[in-house]
């Protein structure tokens, strides 16, 4: 079992589920300010599950990320925005094939701070008109994150070869960098 951690030295914690967490990590590493990106489980009732009980979806867990990050370098707010980027919002308990609760839209919130910014950016994002469909991201309290099986980190990069790599992760992250060009780790250092 891992705490939450939500501070550290000058570092903010955020905790985000938006379908498989292996395209949430591959986005994060990229991001300047973000120091690391941890794969895992929240919001469910069984403890230390396993990536097998997950995918079985019976354990109310969602696949996550813990993500910390400088708040100096880049705003809760901003880390939000990249999040409603790269997923869609408004399918409930699915993100294109994969469905299942463990795929769910979620913020788990690691402060008061955060719960309130995330519940703002959830309703300015429902009244925009950016999404035809309601969004339909929940914004809960965290909880205990359990962290995946160490395979998990970095999958994008370590696994370039695999199909859903090449036919998933692979078009997110090229949306993520066509994006938010000026964000990237790369662009800040030259």
């Amino acid at each position: 079992m891992n705490s939450n951690n939500t501070t550290h030295a000058e570092t903010e914690v955020a905790i985000l589920a938006g379908g498989c967490f292996w395209c949430l990590d591959a986005v994060y590493r990229e991001l300047d300010g973000v120091e690391s990106v941890e794969s895992g489980y929240t919001g469910g009732a069984i403890p230390n599950p396993s990536y097998e009980a997950i995918c079985g979806g019976r354990t109310g867990h969602a696949e996550a990320v813990r993500i910390r990050f400088r708040p100096s370098v880049i705003r809760y707010e901003d880390v939000l925005d990249v999040f409603f980027a790269i997923h869609d919002p408004t399918t409930l308990n699915r993100q294109g094939a994969d469905i299942g609760t463990q795929y769910r839209s979620e913020i788990f919130a690691t402060t008061p701070g955060q719960r309130t910014i995330a519940l703002e950016a959830v309703e300015r994002l429902g009244r925009s008109a950016e999404y035809e469909r309601p969004i339909v991201t929940a914004v809960s309290d965290a909880g205990v994150f359990y962290a995946a099986e160490a395979y998990h980190d970095d999958y994008f990069r370590n696994n370039p070869d695999s199909g859903y790599c090449q036919a998933v992760i692979g078009p997110k992250v090229a949306k993520f960098r066509k994006r938010y060009s000026e964000k990237l780790k790369d662009a800040s250092s030259g």
